[in-house]
């Protein structure tokens, strides 16, 4: 298949003609009806706030691919891409079209690819005038112009109310994703979570832009500098990517999805999908602004009494969130795209405090930390967590990747020897002790590094490796105590640290035993190696 073909031809909307069919409403009304349908109401500060049910995030046991001859020999399958055969996707297609002939539809012509030489024309079908309002925001926008003359390439069919039966339609259980790639359809049933609809269309980039495109998709934001000077941050939740690329010094490209091909990084949306719990104005006063008439958020709970919402409570949910438009952002690159990058960044919120606040990766560690994608999730924000825990997820995003995660990691170490990229390490995380025993490291520390490596500070710094990892650790940066760089010199147990720095150096090679196999030699030799006895 290729982006190039033609155009698929909708099928969908022959048996709704006689319904009602709500295309490409603005925003006041798809607000208006959400309010008359009683599905959500105005806050404060005029955003619309809903709630997304009984699933409040994805669900990626319940994500399918069909098999058939474009998937079948190209896909990673296994527990992140299962089998679907195509004739029940068919099947359970046919269910979800004769279910929305009863309903109002929302249909929502947009695109995907910053880049016009990628760009991707979806039309999303929903049951919820908010889910098409969501779509609105994350997506981009295309003119009136080029309505007109709007063709999908691809479809995505959202029946949030239609519950599939696992006995009868081969789902695990009542909610499903399906990505057909032969069909260009994506079919989303029994889950209201919009950020289902935002992952599916990354995972069939995941898929069309490496094989047809050599494009290296990335699970990532990006920002710009006023030298011109591209920046990318990989992060899981909770890292920091969000905050530390939305910087008033530097323009942002997109905080979340994008593409690097040969000549440039561009963004995939055209909005942002922030998470909002304990937001303030004070810490992330961009995201806090861009809260406002327009914005979709999600799952959250007022103060008593008031349409204020207190970002404190979660008690639907930590993963709230905020889906706005990328110019609700004041400093945002238009259109959404910047140069070939000159530095990338990886962020972990390591609560073991063992990995340095800064370190500078070789290629082969990049491409080993890529597809490691390590954090720590953190006693007390889950249920059941009472110590850190090791986090991995491929490439900073696993769940969406349909091929193998050394493909994307290959891509990227030849894009950074090749553009001659510096990567960099940054814990996000613990320092002098792991969670609890220390102290999380202070964000303007973590500002001050970035902002070194980004205006050349670090350049002329000497660096020692460290014995564990591998890293290579400044001796020195500005704004930054000294002491503090070397992990091991923040710890009063020095024993306590060499021994929890083996066994997450144990974590990462248990973890990445199942990639080790198409891995090449020089990524294997990125990962931990102890250089020294523990003393």
């Amino acid at each position: 298949m290729s982006i190039s073909e033609k155009p698929i031809k909708s099928d969908d909307l022959k048996s709704l003609r006689d319904k009602n069919i709500f295309w490409n409403l603005p925003t006041d009304d798809l607000i208006e009806k959400t309010i008359q349908l009683n599905q959500g109401m105005l806050t404060d500060t005029g955003a619309l706030a809903v709630n997304t049910g009984t699933y409040t995030g994805r669900s990626p046991k319940d994500k399918f691919i069909v098999e058939d001859e474009i998937t079948k020999d190209s896909i990673w399958w296994g527990e992140v891409n299962q089998p679907l055969q195509p004739e029940i996707f068919e099947n359970l297609y046919k269910k979800v079209i004769s279910y929305l002939e009863n309903k109002d539809v929302y249909i929502r012509d947009s695109y995907v690819c910053a880049s016009s030489e990628y760009r991707l024309n979806v039309k999303i079908i929903t049951e919820t005038p908010w889910q098409n309002l969501f779509a609105n925001n994350l997506f981009l926008r295309p003119t009136k112009v080029e309505l007109e003359n709007f063709v999908p390439h691809w479809e995505i069919i959202v029946a949030s109310g239609f519950y599939a039966n696992p006995e009868i339609d081969g789902t695990r259980q009542s909610n499903f994703t399906i990505i057909n790639f032969k069909r260009k359809k994506i079919l989303i049933g029994g889950s209201a979570y919009t950020g289902e609809i935002k992952k599916s269309v990354f995972t069939i980039l995941n898929f069309i832009l490496p094989k047809e495109r050599k494009v290296l998709p990335m699970h990532c934001s990006a920002n710009i500098g006023a030298k011109n000077d591209t920046a990318i941050f990989f992060g899981l939740s909770g890292t920091g990517k969000t905050t530390l690329s939305a910087d008033p010094d530097r323009e942002l490209i997109g905080d979340d999805e994008h593409g690097w091909d040969e000549t440039k990084i561009f963004n995939f949306e055209g909005g942002c999908y922030a998470k909002c719990v304990n937001l303030t104005k004070e810490k992330e006063p961009q995201i806090f602004n861009a809260i406002k008439k327009g914005t979709l958020l999600e799952n959250i709970k007022f103060y008593p009494g008031t349409n204020k919402v207190d970002y404190t409570n979660t008690s639907i949910t930590e993963n709230t969130r905020a889906a706005y438009p990328l110019h609700f952002i004041e400093n945002a690159v238009e259109p959404s795209v910047g140069s070939l990058p000159k530095n990338i960044f990886f962020l972990t919120c390591d609560a073991f405090g063992i990995l340095p606040p800064i370190s500078k990766l070789t290629p082969g560690q990049a491409m080993y930390h890529f597809i490691s994608g390590y954090t720590a999730k953190v006693a007390g924000t889950e249920a059941g967590v009472n110590e850190p825990q090791a986090t991995f997820s491929a490439c900073f995003g696993e769940p969406f990747l349909p091929l193998h995660p050394t493909q994307y990691a290959e891509i990227l170490g030849d894009k950074i020897k090749k553009h001659n990229v510096k990567v960099w390490l940054i814990n996000t995380g613990w320092s002098g002790g792991e969670y609890i025993v220390g102290e999380r490291i202070n964000l303007k520390y973590t500002r001050a590094m970035i902002s070194s490596v980004l205006e050349g500070h670090l350049e002329g710094v000497e660096f020692n490796e460290d014995n564990f990892f591998g890293l290579a650790i400044p001796t020195s940066c500005p704004n930054v105590p000294t002491e503090i760089l070397d992990p091991r010199n923040t710890w009063i147990d020095k024993y306590r640290y060499d021994a929890i720095a083996e066994n997450l150096a144990s974590m990462f090679k248990d973890n990445f035993k199942k990639y080790s196999e198409f891995a090449n030699v020089e990524i294997l030799k990125g990962g931990p190696s102890i250089k020294s006895p523990i003393l």
